[in-house]
């Protein structure tokens, strides 16, 4: 059975091709178990991101081709649209790699802590959905526990920088003062709340949060002493926006060149900073066509930050190592499955020479032998049938030179060299 994982992120794909290949929350589990119904594929689980599609599976033929085809298939495509993307990882480099991902070596914005709970939130749907089992639950666990590990014993996650902080330090260069500012957040995911939050630390006038579920929006707005709306009546309160950051899940945009055009009208075409967040994108990429409109997606925001980020290159090497280590021990662990079959074997083997010596020593005892004697051959036999092959093996793996093999059997016995 072979680990195999493909994907494509932001390093090798456009926005255009990453939101094409989106999995919202609400189309993960029936995805799932489509793949999972895939005859070679045992085991799969998805991870998608606004930077990063990755589909993991356990599979008995590894070839990239048949997720390919279940991707193309799933989602409407041609491969040619998206394959030239792709990357693909086997074993020890699909553990690496998951292990890097978890951990924010791979991210956009190196140690970012987003990805460890988008992972899990990636484990969790696949163990809703059913598709995960042994190999690929004990992979998601050793993620999570050398992403903790690489948190706990490194300083990469010590410095502000997120997508989040990203969009708020942009929107400081752009506005002398935050505080004269009224931002507009579409959404309440934890993309949403990390940007209100480095909002408010930075002394934002006002806040608005809107989400297509009012009593979510206002359940973050109170945190951050803020106005919450529903989505509905965003075109009433985007006029007022000097700021909008937006993070949803929706599959069209919310916001397109005709209302944002109508709301610069009102605003008497004061500038207005936008920032899309979203994958699928949540603002029509026309609009960064009209006049007095600063609009950036996650792709732009790849070279706002530059600060902080040498104390966290050097947090990286460290966090490598550990890595290194973490991989070490899944892949101790999977060998460790591979001889689980003759483990089995081996025991139920001993068990049967047993349960044949205690019924011999039961009968004689039935048949008056003293129980002393029944005892010493009980002893006897069964010393004699548990080594008689061994050491027919090792005796025959000597006589034809193979000294690999008694030393190996040495090495398994814990036998000790006698005078």
């Amino acid at each position: 059975m072979t680990l195999l994982a493909v994907g494509l992120n932001y390093n090798t794909a456009p926005l255009a091709v990453r939101e094409r290949l989106a999995f919202p929350a609400d189309m993960l589990e029936s995805a799932l178990q489509e793949l999972g119904r895939i005859k070679e594929i045992s085991e799969a689980a998805i991870l998608s991101t606004c930077n990063r599609t990755e589909f993991y599976c356990t599979t008995d033929l590894p070839d990239q081709q048949i997720l390919i085809d279940w991707v193309a298939s799933s989602r409407n495509l041609q491969p040619a649209d998206f394959a030239p993307y792709l990357y693909c990882h086997t074993d020890t480099a699909l553990i690496r790699h998951m292990f890097r991902v978890a951990s924010g070596l791979d991210s956009m914005i190196l140690g970012e802590p987003q990805i460890l709970g988008q992972m899990k939130t990636a484990y969790q749907a696949a163990l809703e959905a059913g598709t995960i089992g042994k190999q690929l639950g004990k992979l998601f666990q050793s993620t999570f526990t050398a992403a903790k590990k690489v948190r706990t014993d490194t300083a990469i996650g010590s410095s502000p920088v997120s997508v989040a902080f990203a969009a708020v330090q942009m929107a400081q260069q752009i506005f002398d003062k935050l505080s004269d500012q009224t931002a507009l957040l579409i959404g309440a995911g934890e993309t949403i709340e990390l940007t209100a939050r480095h909002l408010t630390q930075q002394g934002i006038g006002r806040l608005i949060i809107a989400n297509r579920t009012y009593d979510k929006a206002h359940t973050l707005a109170m945190q951050f002493n803020g106005y919450a709306i529903a989505l509905s009546e965003l075109p009433n309160h985007l006029e007022e926006a000097d700021i909008v950051i937006s993070s949803t899940a929706s599959q069209l945009p919310i916001l397109g060149k005709g209302r944002v055009e109508s709301a610069l009208k009102k605003r008497k075409h004061k500038p207005m900073f936008m920032v899309d967040l979203a994958v699928p994108r949540d603002i029509e990429a026309e609009v960064e066509h009209l006049r007095d409109v600063y609009l950036y997606t996650v792709d732009d925001l790849k070279n706002t930050i530059d600060q902080n980020m040498n104390s966290r290159r050097q947090a990286a090497e460290q966090a490598e190592e550990i890595i290194d280590t973490q991989v070490g021990h899944f892949l101790a662990w999977l060998r460790a499955q591979g001889a689980q079959t003759t483990i089995q074997d081996y025991r139920q083997q001993a068990e049967q020479i047993r349960n044949e010596a205690l019924q011999k020593a039961l009968a004689m005892l039935k048949n008056g032998t003293p129980p002393e004697d029944a005892l010493n051959r009980l002893a006897h036999s069964l010393t004699n049938k548990l080594i008689h092959t061994p050491s027919a093996q090792i005796r025959a793996a000597a006589e034809n030179e193979r000294h690999d093999l008694v030393a190996a059997a040495r090495e398994i016995l814990k036998l000790k060299h006698t005078q």
